[in-house]
């Protein structure tokens, strides 16, 4: 089985072929200016905590993450949307991981900046067997550093794409997370932490595990 980077690099490649050079440079230079504007070194990361928030699930009942960490560790998975191929690429892969991850004592969710009904579109798209909150205000992602506003340039790009994120993530902003995947120890101190602002590029659920597996390791 072809492990995640293998799959959205496909998909990179046979998009590109679709659109234009000018529309994938238009894209990775956005992103080098997202890179260097040094969010990513604001960003909370590795033993720091966790912000304690509650959040709907794709149903709309509430989930309270602080308490969730106090049962046991966590993997969270931030996502743009239910219409970015590449998140649900990664969704997917994490779904096949599911087993494992619980057989490593972790609860999985996955965060996305859109509204529940939206939510729950992406769990039966891809068949999900983990909860998908909604950080519809963009609270969770505020407390973590992780969100931007989209450029003008993009913003025209993804309208005219049909993205329209407004109505999506039910907050009328053209706002966005780096897409972000956190373990969580129990208790709730970050203890493995991926964010790149090339939303092109995730956290492999190898290293996710690899994560797990060394908080299970008994203190030296």
């Amino acid at each position: 089985m072809e492990n995640l980077a293998t799959q959205l690099d496909g998909f990179r490649t046979a998009w590109i072929d679709r659109v234009g050079s000018a529309i994938a440079g238009t894209i990775a230079a956005d992103i080098e200016t997202l890179r260097g504007s040094g969010i990513v070194a604001k960003a909370r990361t590795e033993g720091a905590a966790f912000p304690q928030l509650a959040l709907p699930d794709q149903l709309g009942r509430p989930v309270d993450l602080g308490m969730l960490a106090d049962e046991r560790p966590l993997v969270i998975v931030f996502y743009r949307g239910g219409w970015c191929p590449y998140c649900n690429l990664e969704l997917r892969a994490y779904q096949q991981k599911l087993a494992e991850i619980h057989a490593a004592g972790a609860r999985l969710v996955a965060v996305t900046p859109e509204t529940p009904d939206n939510a729950l579109s992406t769990v039966e798209k891809n068949d999900l067997d983990f909860d998908v909150l909604s950080d519809v205000q963009g609270a969770l992602a505020d407390a973590l550093g992780i969100r931007f506003r989209l450029s003008p340039e993009i913003e025209a790009l993804y309208r005219k794409f049909g993205h329209d994120l407004p109505t999506h993530n039910g907050d009328g902003e053209w706002s966005l997370p780096i897409p972000a995947t956190y373990v969580v120890e129990r208790g709730g101190r970050i203890a493995y932490v991926h964010v790149d602002p090339d939303y092109r590029k995730r956290a492999e659920p190898a290293a996710v595990l690899a994560a797990l597996a060394h908080l299970a390791q008994p203190a030296l």
